[in-house]
């Protein structure tokens, strides 16, 4: 499912229209965005939790010439699928 589809979908569910359903994902988008670029864990009960976590510094080899690489390390964006939802899933 693509960004237009889920709005599609958002819009046939809530009874909204396409507009207003694409404004509610974006701002959703927004909120989820600035929240975990300031370090924060966003926890939606049922559904699941985002939350930003570090990678360390890394080497690796390069499979194409088996060079050895460093990887720098950086922040990674995780979720964990709540309960309800891994239920939902099985």
């Amino acid at each position: 499912m693509n960004k237009t589809e889920l709005i599609n979908t958002i819009a046939r569910s809530t009874n909204l229209s396409k507009v207003e359903a694409g404004r509610a994902l974006q701002g959703f988008m927004q909120t989820l965005t600035g929240a975990l670029s300031n370090g924060e864990k966003i926890s939606l009960i049922g559904f699941g939790t985002f939350s930003v976590a570090k990678r360390a510094a890394r080497t690796c080899r390069n499979p194409q010439n088996g060079e050895t690489m460093n990887i720098a390390a950086k922040k990674v964006v995780k979720f964990r699928a709540g309960k309800q939802l891994a239920e939902t899933i099985k």
